[in-house]
């Protein structure tokens, strides 16, 4: 390969590493100024809808919105986000995350578009088997992964995270609070 060749490609990877980012601060835009309209998981789909999918030498690229749960990638598929990935990372129903499928069949996630956020305390509950946070009468679920990861019992103040904007179903624990005897 000649000097002029490789000035070249190097040209073109600072090109479309420009690209990537221009997308990437108006695929947040759009997320931030539509957050109010987000209300469930169907909502989601219309946003996965704009995301991305592409192959490169890593592997296959997909990026999603997550839902709470899972994350909703372009045609409405749904991949699993491991429960332990979303709760130490505190993802948000919302947040957009970039998976990477490696050659071998592993999955990579990147959490690269967070919504704003706003942190609320509520106390938390079991309700047949799904653990809730209630807060001014509206409850958020929260993840098993989390509830555990933090210890957190029955009763327990907890703050979670939820969007600055919107209806949620999901919220992400912060952290638990101490108890004041």
């Amino acid at each position: 390969m000649t000097k002029n060749s490789s000035e070249t490609i190097a040209l073109i990877k600072e090109m479309l590493d420009n690209a990537e980012s221009s997308l990437h601060s108006a695929k947040n835009l759009l997320i931030e100024l539509a957050g109010g309209e987000i209300k469930s998981t169907r909502d989601y789909s219309s946003f996965a809808a704009s995301m991305s999918q592409s192959k490169s030498e890593e592997g296959t690229v997909i990026e999603g919105i997550f839902n709470g749960e899972q994350m909703i990638g372009p045609g409405n598929k749904i991949y699993p986000v491991p429960a332990n990935y979303a709760s130490k990372s505190k993802l948000v129903e919302g947040d957009v995350l970039k998976l990477t499928i490696k050659p071998d069949g592993m999955f990579l996630y990147k959490q690269i578009g967070p919504i704003p956020r706003k942190h609320i305390v509520g106390p938390l509950l079991n309700d047949n088997g799904q653990y809730k946070v209630i807060i001014n009468e509206k409850s958020y679920k929260v993840l098993l992964a989390s509830v555990t990861y933090f210890k957190a019992q029955m009763g327990d103040q907890v703050t979670i995270i939820v969007p600055e904007s919107g209806e949620a179903t999901w919220g992400a624990i912060e952290n638990v609070l101490p108890k004041i005897e």
